[in-house]
């Protein structure tokens, strides 16, 4: 006789998922990042392109994350603004259509910790650290077990080479530097 699987496990008073691998649902994950138009006003967009997986491991710290981003699905609810930064000026998608991520290190205590890793944007690769959360299992209703992520953290576009900006007449900039990156995800354990 087989025995599913549990789909959490508790880990030092915590629950926590289940060693496996987590698939990203790409219909419930969102890669969201937030720049400073004028300096001042926060503009948000997301990529509804997003796959990947966590691999749980019994060790938390030996889990690990890969995440591909398919940049021509940039969304920021104006179509004008969704095209220039699809260009050549900005993520270049005709050379570079796909962002990753490929973790290279994870710490973790209780339901928080912190994942570094290699991200690569418009052929850059850069060493990143998200602060990531697990938020909660929940079995849906098709008797999928599911595990949800959060996580953040702040980049320097232009250490990717994304450097377009104009100079406004008071000497500041356009479009901020910096770029906060929010992440949400549900993801699935695949059967063994």
């Amino acid at each position: 006789m087989t025995t599913t699987p549990m789909p959490v496990r508790t880990v030092d008073g915590v629950t926590l998922p289940a060693p496996g691998s987590w698939r990203i649902d790409p219909g419930h994950a969102e890669v969201a990042f937030v720049g400073r138009h004028f300096l001042i006003t926060k503009v948000r967009g997301r990529f509804t392109g997003v796959r990947g997986a966590v691999a749980v491991a019994e060790a938390p710290a030996d889990s690990s994350v890969t995440v591909d981003i398919d940049m021509t699905t940039v969304d920021s609810g104006d179509a004008t603004r969704d095209e220039h930064l699809r260009s050549a000026d900005l993520f270049d998608v005709e050379r570079f259509p796909t962002a990753t991520f490929r973790s290279t290190e994870v710490r973790w205590h209780g339901t928080q910790g912190t994942v570094t890793g290699e991200l690569t944007v418009h052929g850059v690769s850069r060493s990143v650290e998200l602060a990531a959360e697990f938020r909660g299992h929940v079995r849906d209703p098709w008797g999928g077990d599911r595990a949800v992520f959060s996580a953040t953290t702040t980049i320097d576009r232009e250490a990717f080479g994304l450097t377009w900006n104009m100079v406004l007449d008071s000497g500041s900039l356009l479009v901020s530097r910096e770029i906060t990156v929010e992440i949400e995800v549900e993801t699935v354990l695949e059967p063994h």
